[in-house]
């Protein structure tokens, strides 16, 4: 309740007539005239009634006391049952929170921020942005629900916006221990065939039992070596990059016996293997216009290193021309099919011939050498329907196809088979999805009987034109007519050459990416993308074991003919394993290094300073058969001691004003009786 004056006339008139009224007040009470006081209560009066006092009472609403409930989502509340816990404590508090209706609680839930750069625990934020519109004499306390594992507490010294308890209830159990694996470093690409070295690091957190550490590491799936690792020292393992592209060195640490979790006992590292200066080996038996075809497909690629010969003096055309008088250089035979072949990565024989260049027992040499991983490629002409043929020789062996002796001369257009509009070398080649196709014509192809493998192309009534089988550990393609060059001129509108013997050169080399049968995962922020390569239908659904152990379908569609895929959004962050039929590939999903993969027991030392700069209490929710959550203790005024046994809560004494009510105390009747009561007694006296 309040007095307040809102004066008749102007201020500067009401101090003149209240100076005018002092003075007379003044000059009466100094004579001793008769009613002098009660001239100056009148006078009084009559500046009083001017100055007009009003009595404000004001009506105010107390508001309520806000208290922020945290509750930690994260990846790592998965583990040991805490779940269930935070979902047992959070209610407790609710029922709690109901026993006061002066407390309004404000609940919020935080994830662990996987959409960020760096995946973590961030409480804090989460509890800024609750009380980002709450007045800080309002904020009651804090309370996290939590394992502890926060990545954002602020320094104890910094203010926090409010002067009020923070408290923690912490789940998880105590003594809780696990063991974790992670990359400490390794490259992100490596030379194809040369060694590498990756370091990792076995790390205990809690009271792990004493011992090393059995590391079971795999390269693209396959095992390839067991490590005995002491737990804290930095391990190097050195292997030899196998292939070009993606691969995938896996880390898997033994589990132990009543660890908090398993879903970070495994680590991977992703290399990328570069070839380099690939090695070809061209060998051209005649000069002929598809010739230069090839030379200039491979010599533009400058991580080709290319090897080529063309046979210009076969044996039979020996003239007697002495050999010093001949600007030829002799075919190294030898050097090249027997101690050097296993350093190509493609041998090309283009309308080559047995003519008795080459020995007959180095025919054998290069199928073992394509049974032991090599590449060969066959582009035939006129000469592999002859007698001569290639075919005939010890390299029929690793042949997928044998001529039959003849030459089919009818023009056709190049035309993909079922299996090569599914297969990765021929799928989507420009122009294929017309009819015809929407590329030049050829003229002639080799007939052949029975081809084994995969037929990608067909030539005029269905016959084989592009064949591509596997033999032993390495490839062979034959390419079953020496037009290509047409494409690559320019006849009737030219054809897609390039990409075609690129491709096949790179199926040959193995080039993951070109794989017939594959399954292959990649991560974009929490978006999952599974891909699917086959040749032999619908592969059914994907199985995914997310980090935390849990396994679900998922179902893939078509999205080109032979590449089956899925996207799915992901709830958790970690290391992902999707498994098609006989193929498994891991994916890690968020930042590998992110505090929230690191460590995962429960613990109450990163709140606790800060609850004891606050007066607050941090509290280990678990106990035998259920939760212990302590009481709440409603506290006027700032909190100034900790309770061990109770949440304490700062009470607001901040109001709302609901209204206003206004009483003039000199205006209408009351003054004017005041005045009248006043100026009569003055005439009363006066009249004596």
């Amino acid at each position: 309740m309040t007095i307040d004056f809102s004066p008749l006339i102007p201020l500067y008139a009401l101090a003149v007539l209240a100076g005018v009224a002092l003075l007379l007040a003044g000059l009466s009470l100094w004579r001793g005239t008769r009613g002098a006081v009660l001239r100056t209560l009148a006078l009084a009066a009559l500046c009083l009634a001017l100055a007009n006092p009003v009595l404000n009472q004001e009506e105010r609403e107390p508001l309520s006391t806000i208290v922020a409930v945290v509750v930690d989502r994260s990846q790592s509340q998965d583990a040991a049952g805490r779940r269930e816990a935070t979902d047992r404590a959070l209610a407790t508090l609710k029922d709690r929170f109901a026993r006061f209706p002066a407390i309004e609680p404000r609940i919020v839930e935080a994830a662990d921020g996987a959409d960020t750069e760096t995946p973590s625990t961030r409480l804090f934020a989460a509890l800024s942005t609750a009380l980002s519109d709450v007045p800080p004499g309002r904020v009651g306390g804090a309370i996290f629900i939590t394992d502890g594992q926060i990545h954002d507490v602020p320094d104890v010294n910094r203010p926090l916006g409010f002067d009020a308890p923070v408290h923690g209830l912490i789940t998880g159990q105590p003594n809780e221990f696990d063991r974790r694996i992670e990359i400490v470093s390794g490259p992100r690409f490596g030379i194809v065939g040369e060694e590498q070295a990756v370091t990792f690091r076995v790390i205990n957190d809690g009271p792990v039992p004493a011992g090393p550490a059995e590391v079971r590491i795999s390269l693209n799936g396959n095992e390839i070596a067991t490590e005995q690792a002491e737990p804290g020292t930095d391990l190097p393992f050195r292997f030899t990059v196998p292939r070009g592209g993606n691969n995938i060195l896996e880390f898997a640490v033994a589990p132990t016996p009543g660890e908090v979790t398993e879903a970070n006992n495994r680590a991977v590292h992703v290399l990328d293997g570069i070839r380099e200066n690939l090695r070809v080996l061209l060998v051209s038996g005649e000069p002929h216009s598809g010739e230069r075809a090839w030379r200039n497909l491979l010599k533009s690629d400058a991580s080709v290193d290319l090897v080529h010969f063309t046979i210009l003096r076969p044996p039979e055309k020996q003239d007697g021309t002495p050999i010093n008088e001949l600007s030829l250089i002799a075919f190294p035979t030898r050097e090249l099919f027997v101690e050097k072949i296993k350093e190509f990565d493609l041998i090309i024989f283009d309308r080559y011939q047995h003519r008795g260049v080459l020995p007959i027992i180095y025919y054998d040499n290069i199928a073992q050498y394509v049974e032991n991983g090599g590449a060969l490629l066959i582009a035939a002409g006129p000469e592999h329907a002859g007698p001569d043929s290639i075919a005939s020789t010890p390299l029929s062996a690793v042949l997928p196809a044998s001529p039959t002796g003849t030459m089919d001369d009818k023009a056709f257009y190049p035309r993909l088979t079922d299996e090569g509009k599914k297969h990765p070398v021929t799928r989507g080649l420009t122009g294929a999805d017309s009819e015809p196709p929407h590329w030049g014509r050829w003229f002639r192809t080799v007939d052949v009987d029975r081809p084994q493998g995969q037929t990608v192309m067909q030539a005029a009534d269905g016959k084989p034109l592009l064949v591509l089988n596997r033999v032993g550990e390495g490839r062979v393609a034959m390419l079953l007519s020496d037009q290509g060059w047409l494409w690559s001129r320019g006849f009737e509108g030219g054809g897609p050459s390039v990409s075609l013997y690129r491709r096949t050169a790179h199926w040959l080399m193995q080039e993951p990416a070109l794989e017939e049968e594959a399954l292959t995962a990649r991560a974009s922020g929490r978006t999952l993308e599974i891909s699917r390569q086959t040749l032999k239908g619908d592969p059914g659904p994907a199985r995914l074991t997310l980090p935390s152990g849990e396994t679900q379908q998922v179902t893939m569609t078509e999205a080109e003919p032979g590449l089956w895929r899925a996207s799915l959004r992901t709830g958790e962050t970690g290391l992902f394993e999707v498994a098609n039929g006989d193929l498994t590939t891991l994916v890690h999903v968020g930042t590998v290094d992110a505090p929230e993969f690191k460590a995962t027991i429960s613990t109450e030392e990163t709140l606790r300073p800060l609850a004891e700069k606050t007066k607050g209490l941090v509290h280990r929710v678990a106990a035998a058969g259920g939760i212990d959550v302590p009481a709440l203790l409603p506290v006027r005024g700032p909190v100034r001691v900790a309770d061990d046994d109770r949440l304490s809560l700062r009470m607001t004494d901040e109001t709302v004003l609901k209204g206003v009510n206004s009483l003039s105390l000199f205006t209408g009747l009351l003054g004017l009786a005041a005045l009248l009561l006043i100026l009569s007694a003055t005439w009363a006296r006066e009249g004596r």
